[in-house]
C-alpha cells in the first residue's frame, strides 16, 4: 500500500512514543514503513506492549531518568520525527524541549478538534502549543476555501471500551515489568470495570433527565448558559488554563454567574460523557447553589444531545474544550476561560466572564472568520478517521485518510538531511532494552557531538 500523502516520511527515522488505547500506533507504523520510513517504538507499560509487542523497546527506568534517556535515543538513533498521542502526558512533557535541541520534528495526535469524524495531527502541539495563526485577518482570507465532506465514523464507543478494558488488564498484570511507570490516571485492572458502569449510567441518566431536557427545550429555551465540563484528568485543561481541577472551574463559574448573570437566566453544567463512571459533581453543585443563593437556577445534567440543546442555548462557557468550537460552529457566543486555538478576536468573547452573561447576545461569532478558521484547521491539522475505529474505505492500515495538507508533511518534504555529507551511518532498529541501552557517554556529550557533526535539520 503506497500512500502519496505520507511519502514525506520516506527515508526518515520515526520514533513512536505513547499512543492512544488500542492498536492505532501499530497500524500507523505499517503505513509509514510501507512508504519508506524506519519506525522505532518505546513502550512504557503493559498496555503499550499489548498493542505494540514487536520491534519495540521498554523503558523501565524512573521518570527522573527519562529525559536523559530520551535525549540519548534521539541523538544516537538519529531520529528525524517523534510521533505521540497527546503532548501533556507525564512521559511526553519533556519531548518538545529535547527535540528542539536537536532540530527534530514532532507530531502530536489527539482526538479531533472538529468532531466527530476527525483526529488531529499537529506539528508543534495542541491548544496553546499550536502554531496555528490567531489573527482575524488571516482567517478572513481563508473563508472562500472549501474542504471535502468526511466519511462518517459511526459509533466508536464499543471499540474504545474494548481497547480500554484490554489496556488496563494488561497494564495491571504486567506492572512488575514496569515498576516505576506513572500514568496520567489510575492504572489497574479495576479500571476496566468503570467502562461497564459508565455504560449503565448512560442509559440511567438518559431516562432520569428526560424532564430536564424537555424544560430546557421549552420554558428555559434561550434563558440558560451551558457549561460543558472536561474529564477530571484532562491534561489540556491543567496545562492550558489556570485551573487546577474541574472543581475549581465549576466554583469559579458558579460564583461569577450568581453575582453577575441576569436573574431570569439559568446555568446548566453538563458532565463529560467519559467521566460518568469516575466523578459526580452533584454535591459540589448543590453546595455552591446554596452558598450563592442560586437554588433552582443551577442545573447539573449528564446526558444532553448537544446539537439539539445548542438551538436553545444563550451562550457557552468552556475552559478549552472542543465543545466550544462546536458551539461556535452552531453560531453561539462562547467565552473561553483557558487557552485554546479557537480563542480568536471576533470569534469568541474577548471580555471578562463577569461581562459575558449580560453581553452574550451581542457576542456571536463572525461567521466569515469562523468559516475560514474551520477550513484552515481541517486542511492543516485534521484527518478523517478515529484512533479507536478504522474507516473501512480509508485505504490505509490505520483506517484514516492521510491529509496531504498537514503542516507536518510539508515541513518534512522540504527538510532534507544530507546524511552522506554528515557521515552518518544508520543503526539497526533495536529490539531490546539492552540493545537500546546506548553508550555510557552522558546525554549532553552526545548532543554536543551531534551538533559538531553539523546535523542541522
Amino acid at each position: 500500500m503506497m500512500l502519496r500523502e505520507i511519502k514525506a516520511f520516506a527515508g526518515k527515522h520515526v520514533l513512536l512514543l505513547q499512543g492512544p488505547l488500542g492498536p492505532f500506533f501499530r497500524h500507523v507504523a505499517r503505513d509509514l514503513e510501507e512508504n519508506g520510513a524506519r519506525v522505532s517504538k518505546i513502550n512504557f507499560n503493559g498496555g503499550d506492549w499489548l498493542f505494540y509487542p514487536r520491534r519495540s523497546v521498554p523503558f523501565r527506568g524512573r521518570m527522573e531518568d527519562w529525559p536523559n534517556y530520551l535525549a540519548q535515543v534521539l541523538a544516537e538513533q538519529k531520529i528525524d520525527v517523534v510521533l505521540m498521542y497527546g503532548d501533556c502526558r507525564p512521559v511526553h512533557r519533556c519531548v518538545r524541549e529535547q527535540a528542539e535541541r536537536l532540530g527534530i520534528e514532532i507530531g502530536v495526535f489527539e482526538a479531533g478538534y472538529v468532531r466527530p469524524n476527525y483526529i488531529t495531527l499537529e506539528r508543534s502541539g495542541i491548544n496553546d502549543y499550536s502554531s496555528l495563526p490567531r489573527t482575524t485577518d488571516f482567517y478572513l482570507k481563508q473563508s472562500e476555501s472549501t474542504v471535502a465532506k468526511p466519511l462518517p465514523l459511526g459509533n466508536v464507543f464499543w471499540h474504545a471500551a474494548l481497547w480500554a478494558i484490554s489496556y488496563y488488564i494488561a497494564s495491571s498484570f504486567l506492572s512488575p515489568l514496569f515498576p516505576h511507570y506513572q500514568h496520567h490516571r489510575r492504572l489497574a485492572i479495576r479500571e476496566a470495570f468503570p467502562w461497564v458502569r459508565g455504560l449503565w449510567r448512560k442509559y440511567y441518566y438518559h431516562i432520569k433527565e428526560r424532564e430536564i431536557r424537555r424544560r430546557l427545550e421549552k420554558e428555559y429555551s434561550n434563558r440558560f448558559f451551558l457549561v460543558p465540563l472536561q474529564v477530571y484528568y484532562d491534561s489540556q485543561m491543567r496545562t492550558h488554563s489556570d485551573y487546577a481541577s474541574v472543581d475549581d472551574f465549576i466554583r469559579d463559574v458558579v460564583s461569577d454567574f450568581a453575582k453577575n448573570a441576569p436573574p431570569e437566566t439559568y446555568l446548566v453544567i453538563k458532565h463529560h460523557p467519559m467521566d460518568r463512571a469516575y466523578c459526580d459533581y452533584t454535591r459540589v453543585c448543590e453546595t455552591l447553589a446554596e452558598m450563592y443563593n442560586a437554588q433552582g437556577r443551577l442545573l447539573y445534567v449528564h446526558d444532553l444531545d448537544l446539537p439539539t440543546i445548542f438551538k436553545h442555548t444563550r451562550g457557552v462557557v468552556v475552559v478549552n474544550s472542543t465543545v466550544g468550537l462546536s458551539a461556535l460552529l452552531h453560531g453561539l457566543p462562547v467565552k473561553v476561560c483557558g487557552r485554546s486555538i479557537y480563542d480568536i478576536p471576533s470569534v469568541t468573547f474577548a471580555g471578562l466572564l463577569s461581562d459575558f452573561w449580560e453581553r452574550a447576545a451581542s457576542a456571536k461569532p463572525n461567521q466569515e472568520v469562523l468559516q475560514g478558521f474551520r477550513n484552515f484547521l481541517i486542511e492543516h491539522t485534521q484527518m478523517n478517521g478515529s484512533v479507536y475505529k478504522r474507516l473501512s474505505d480509508a485505504g490505509s492500515h490505520a483506517g484514516i485518510i492521510w491529509n496531504s495538507g498537514l503542516s507536518l508533511f510539508s515541513v518534512l518534504a522540504t527538510k532534507k538531511l544530507d546524511r552522506q555529507r554528515l557521515g552518518v551511518i544508520l543503526k539497526p532498529v533495536p529490539i531490546s532494552g539492552r540493545q537500546l541501552g546506548l553508550s555510557v557517554v552522558r546525554a549532553e556529550a552526545v548532543k554536543q557531538a551531534y551538533y559538531r557533526r553539523g546535523a542541522q535539520r
